[in-house]
């Protein structure tokens, strides 16, 4: 998979402009704040219609812009594929239109599946060092990616405990009947968000541990690790909804539902060790790599097609064996890179590209 062309009217610090990719990589070279991250933000808009930088669409309207306006031409590198012309509109007013092959989407389930990006930036840091949140974001978009189920059962799950979570405040005993179905929903669909991260999971931590292998010359040994309340694994309907259950006076007391799903977390460890607490800042940094590289190849098993790569401003934050294992393992991949400087790209790169030259949002091929 692999984007041809894209065309931004009014995004960020665009005013107007119009790009061809090559099928390889692409590489965006300029200062600070120029705009190179702003290309790979509206490439990743196209694949999930939501921003990894902020949840505000309207911040991504240019100042003096009512809209702004994404067009992206989606290829298929496999003959079984058709190939996508992708359209977004983002108005002011938080709402949004878009549109694949001139044809309205109304949900923007529509959108997930037809162009699979992997965004790897020094932000994804978090995702090891930081709260639960973050790896529960992580899972919920990598598997959103290429899973309707999913992003349907994640949807009337979230919506379920809003619903719950707000009758919880009234902290009202006589609720227990509307409670009773309210578990009954949120076991039902938090079953599969609980089944399908666990088998994510554990298929992030076999590929990752070929690649951390790989990437540590053999001197590592990375393990992901899925952690939920629930204790039966075979059976998780029936096991939430004892849990939810349990729980429920305390539910009560707090106000707030204190088990299931969005609770849950998942453990990355290396040698034994729990990378968030123990690892050094190199240690953590590969451990993000290597499961944005075990993502790519879960991908690439699923639908059969590698999604584009985009690697903002993260070979300055690795050494030099990082900065190789990632310019070595990108010949079948589209990517896009971004970065302040070519030198370390010229010398690990034998295959063609394309370099852009970035300066207050204009662009320029050398």
């Amino acid at each position: 998979m692999y984007i041809k062309y894209l065309k931004l009217i009014n995004f960020r610090n665009y005013k107007e402009l119009e790009m061809e990719f090559d099928k390889n990589l692409n590489v965006f070279i300029g200062d600070n704040a120029q705009g190179k991250t702003n290309i790979l933000e509206s490439i990743y808009y196209c694949s999930i219609g939501k921003s990894p930088r902020t949840n505000k669409d309207k911040e991504l309207i240019n100042w003096n812009g009512k809209y702004a306006y994404i067009k992206a031409g989606v290829y298929s590198s496999s003959h079984n594929l058709n190939d996508k012309k992708i359209e977004i509109k983002i108005f002011k007013e938080g709402k949004k239109g878009i549109n694949i092959n001139s044809i309205r989407v109304n949900k923007l389930s529509e959108l997930m599946g037809i162009f699979n990006v992997v965004m790897f930036s020094p932000e994804d840091l978090k995702i090891i060092k930081e709260s639960p949140s973050f790896r529960r974001k992580f899972l919920d978009i990598e598997l959103c990616k290429f899973s309707k189920r999913y992003y349907y059962n994640l949807v009337q799950y979230n919506k379920v405990l809003s619903e719950r979570n707000l009758l919880l405040r009234k902290r009202n005993n006589s609720n227990s009947d509307i409670l009773d179905i309210y578990d009954i929903q949120l076991s039902k669909y938090g079953a599969v968000i609980i089944d399908l991260r666990n088998k994510y999971i554990n298929k992030l931590s076999k590929m990752g541990k070929i690649i951390h292998e790989d990437i540590t010359s053999q001197t590592e040994k990375i393990e992901f690790k899925y952690v939920t309340s629930i204790t039966d694994l075979d059976n998780i309907e029936n096991s939430l909804f004892k849990v939810l259950e349990t729980n429920r006076q305390r539910d009560i007391e707090k106000g707030i539902t204190l088990y299931g799903p969005h609770r849950d977390d998942f453990v990355t460890s290396i040698n034994g060790i729990n990378v968030r607490n123990f690892g050094s800042q190199g240690q953590q940094r590969t451990s993000v790599l290597t499961m944005k590289f075990a993502s790519l190849e879960i991908i690439k098993e699923i639908t059969g097609e590698y999604p584009v790569l985009l690697l903002d401003d993260v070979l300055s934050e690795l050494d030099a064996n990082r900065q190789k294992y990632i310019l070595n393992s990108i010949d079948e991949i589209q990517t896009f890179i971004t970065g302040t400087g070519i030198g370390d790209i010229k010398k690990n790169v034998k295959k063609e590209n394309q370099i852009f030259i970035v300066k207050s949002g204009k662009m320029n091929r050398i």
